[in-house]
Order: C-alpha cells, then sequence, then structure tokens
C-alpha cells in the first residue's frame, strides 16, 4: 500500500475574520455578501494596510489600472499567507511586474472567441452549445484570466453583449441545445434579473439544458444564499461549473455553499488552471480532488493556462500536466481524475491531453499498459467459430 502524504491543506478549516480580525464588523455585515463586495481589496494602500508587498508586486499593483483590475473579497483575501510572497493564493489574485513581460507567442484573445461571436457577448463555437458571456464583471479578478481583454473594465476593450440579439439567435437556430452562461462571473446578477434571463433561455424548446460558470461559491460562498438556490432549482435540468485550483481555496464557508448548491438538485462540476507555483504538482492536486469530492463536486477539467497576454510567470510546461494525470491515475478515485485540456490557440477549442497507455496497435492486438507501468495485450476481434451443437440439444428439448 503507498504511504500518501498529507497537504497542509487537507482539512476543511474557516481562516475566519482574519485580517479584520481587529476591526469592529457585525457578524451579519460579514456574512452578508453585498458588506463582502463593498469592503474588497481593490487598491495599493489598502493591500499594504495587511501585507508587505515585494517590488514585483507593488508594481504590479500600480500599472495594474490599464489591463485587468484587482479586487479580492476579504472572505478570499484572508487565505493569504502575509509572511509567504510565493502563497498560492497571492500568486492568483495580487498583480506583478510579470503581467507587463512580452511573449510572442501570447495573445489578447488566446482562445479565440471574438472570431465565433455571431452576436455581440453569444459565442458559437462547437455545433450544438454556445457560450453566453452575461458580464465583465468578477467578485474577485484572477491574474490569468482568459478574458481580461475585456473583463473588469479596466482594458481598452469592453464586453457589450446584446441580448435581445442573442435570445434571437438562439431561438432561431435549434440545433443549440445546450447555453454555456459566464463573464465575468453571471451569479453577481440579483436573483430577479438572473431568473429573467434564465426563464428566458428555458421558454425556448430546444435548449435541453443550461450551465453556469461560476467561481462565487470560492471568492464570495456568502452569495449563495437559500433564495438563490431555491430560485435556481426551478429551472432544472441546470448544471454548474466551479472554478477552484489550491485545496487551501476549500474553507468550511465554501463548503457549506457548494451543498448548498448541491441539495437543491444542482449537479457540480469544477475546472481548474494549471498554474506554476500553484498546483503544479502531484500532491496539491491530488488534495483537491479529494477536497471536491467530499463537497459533491466532480472534477471535470484540468486546463492548460491558456496564452493570454502577461502569463508566462504562471505557465508550466504541457509536460508538467501529463505528468499530475499519471500521477492521479490509478491512485486515486476515477471520479477524482478531471481530463487535463489545452484550449487550441486561436480558437481550436478543448484538445483532450493524456498520457500514453496505448504502446501499440494494429489489426491483431492492442498492447497497453497500465497506471504501474506492466503491458498487457487485448486481441481485437477474430472471425467467429459457428458452434456445430444443435440448439434444441442445448435446450435439453426432447424430439
Amino acid at each position: 500500500m503507498e504511504n500518501t502524504p498529507k497537504h497542509p491543506d487537507s482539512k476543511f478549516t474557516s481562516p475566519g475574520r482574519g485580517f479584520w480580525q481587529k476591526d469592529n464588523i457585525k457578524q451579519n455585515d460579514w456574512d452578508n455578501f453585498r458588506w463582502q463586495l463593498k469592503n474588497r481589496v481593490n487598491s495599493l494602500n489598502e493591500l499594504e494596510k495587511h501585507l508587505s508587498l515585494s517590488m514585483d508586486e507593488r508594481s504590479g499593483v500600480l500599472l495594474s489600472g490599464d489591463k485587468l483590475a484587482m479586487s479580492i473579497t476579504p472572505q478570499f483575501f484572508n487565505l493569504i499567507d502575509k509572511n509567504n510572497p510565493d502563497c498560492p493564493i497571492r500568486r492568483q489574485v495580487i498583480p506583478t511586474i510579470h503581467e507587463k513581460s512580452s511573449d510572442p507567442d501570447e495573445m489578447s484573445d488566446p482562445c479565440g472567441e471574438d472570431s465565433h461571436m455571431p452576436v455581440p457577448g453569444l459565442v458559437h463555437r462547437y455545433p450544438d452549445r454556445v457560450l453566453f458571456l452575461l458580464t465583465d464583471r468578477c467578485a474577485s479578478y484572477c491574474r490569468y484570466c482568459t478574458r481580461s481583454r475585456v473583463v473588469s473594465g479596466a482594458g481598452e476593450a469592453h464586453l457589450q453583449t446584446d441580448f435581445e440579439q442573442a435570445f434571437q439567435y438562439l431561438e432561431n437556430n435549434k440545433n443549440i441545445r445546450d447555453v454555456l452562461f459566464s463573464g465575468g462571473d453571471p451569479l453577481l446578477y440579483a436573483d430577479s434579473k438572473l431568473e429573467k434571463i434564465i426563464s428566458r433561455i428555458r421558454a425556448i424548446d430546444h435548449i435541453e439544458f443550461i450551465r453556469i460558470g461560476t467561481r462565487i461559491p470560492i471568492f464570495l460562498p456568502q452569495r449563495i444564499t437559500p433564495q438563490l438556490c431555491d430560485m435556481l432549482k426551478k429551472y432544472h435540468p441546470l448544471w454548474i461549473s466551479v472554478h477552484t485550483n489550491h485545496p487551501k481555496e476549500l474553507t468550511t464557508e465554501v463548503k457549506s455553499a457548494l451543498e448548498r448548491l448541491a441539495d437543491s438538485g444542482i449537479p457540480l462540476g469544477n475546472q481548474s488552471v494549471l498554474l506554476k507555483g500553484v498546483n503544479d504538482d502531484v500532491l496539491t492536486m491530488r488534495t483537491l480532488v479529494h477536497k471536491l469530492l467530499q463537497c459533491r463536486v466532480r472534477p471535470y477539467y484540468l486546463y492548460q493556462c491558456d496564452l493570454i497576454e502577461g502569463s508566462s510567470h504562471l505557465r508550466t510546461p504541457a509536460a508538467k500536466g501529463i505528468e499530475i494525470i499519471e500521477g492521479l491515475r490509478g491512485h486515486t478515485s476515477g471520479y477524482a481524475i478531471p481530463q487535463l485540456v489545452i484550449d487550441a490557440p486561436g480558437g481550436g477549442g478543448k484538445v483532450p491531453i493524456n498520457p500514453e497507455y496505448v504502446l501499440e496497435k494494429n489489426s491483431k492486438q492492442l498492447v497497453i499498459r497500465n497506471y504501474e507501468g506492466k503491458s498487457f495485450v487485448y486481441p481485437e476481434p477474430t472471425k467467429a467459430v459457428i458452434n456445430p451443437l444443435d440448439p434444441a440439444a442445448l435446450m435439453g428439448k426432447e424430439n
């Protein structure tokens, strides 16, 4: 049996008030998502109240206003280790000067979404499904955001979704069966506004189900209220894909929020992005997927980081993702293993990437290996041999 080491963030814990411990904040306020949004850390002065920044971070914050804004909810900010400049939470949300680095392979729109947008705000790349961009705002901003060209309102480009055109496009294209809401983060909308959009989509007969992509349960678990859950469960089948990258993000508050969604009958999946210094080792990823399953969330995708401008300091070699999947397969439950994918640069869509388990194949056999490196032969079907026995005799039937 394997003696698996324990990750320091394998348990569900609460950061509590953290950096706000000494402030006179009422519990009702702290637990209110509106208070959390109003009190986000979004300036250099606010950052330096709590952290000693490196020169790279300080410069990055000063320059972040012309590309992707900085904004961090108190709930998520409390996960930052103030004494560790390489803290995996810190690396995800605090800008550094490296975001200004130029790499000729990077792009402002690495997934080619703009070129697959038949109407403003609706991306139609695959035959039977669309991506519906509802907003350009998030509770907090990830420094590796694939839509940093439009998200947060800080850059030169702006998201200008035309909702009526989008609804008409969906009504007129009967091959579309699946609508994914994203942005920005759709769960920032008020319940009533979000319900108007969901109900309009649900009224289209050929739309079979709706998905919502969100980081709100991680950044802002207070937003997952009983009222929101009661509204969402009226529109089944409805699925939610959350986004979490490191096991430290899965706190007791986050676990409770995810359980409220699951209790409402909403299937939950998780999408992680492989990030250097955050989750680029087997132990961290194994701990993350195990905690996700305890939250009733199925690990879905592990993305190779997109070629977004200014992301080279966070990207890993593609071989690292294969190494991690290799370290999971056979060593943990199949349910815990996400599909590693690369979003083909320029708009080619998701391409699954897997370790090589097929060693040889021909018309007679397939040579395969298992997670232990042992090889096996699986013979291909041959011409069937006709059984000469009389079926009646096999059944014991008398003449």
